[in-house]
């Protein structure tokens, strides 16, 4: 079951969500495994990501590797976890190219 994930990171910028991204890119293996959709949305706050995820374990398992490195990088750590919800359907009609 498909796991929708919705984020809101206020105080970070687009810059340091690139250089967290770009770090995420150059780790060894996948770590955006089980990542089906990811889209990022700048606001006059911050950042706000929406996701879509193959299951619960591929959540904890980018989580896992993000934290440390946005740590690392001194993002704003959000107050509290972010919004999920277990998606009753879902449907990727196109594969489009990364930033389209």
């Amino acid at each position: 079951m498909a796991i929708f994930v919705h984020a809101t990171l206020s105080g970070v910028t687009a810059d340091q969500y690139d250089a967290l991204d770009k770090e995420l890119q150059a780790l060894p293996g996948d770590a955006f495994a089980g990542c089906l959709s990811h889209v990022c949305v700048t606001t006059d706050s911050g950042v706000e990501l929406f996701d879509l995820w193959e299951s619960p374990e591929a959540v904890e398992n980018f989580g896992a590797a993000m934290l440390p490195i946005a740590r690392r990088l001194g993002l704003p750590m959000p107050s509290g976890p972010p919004r999920t919800a277990r998606t009753h359907h879902h449907r990727v009609p196109l594969a489009l190219p990364a930033g389209r």
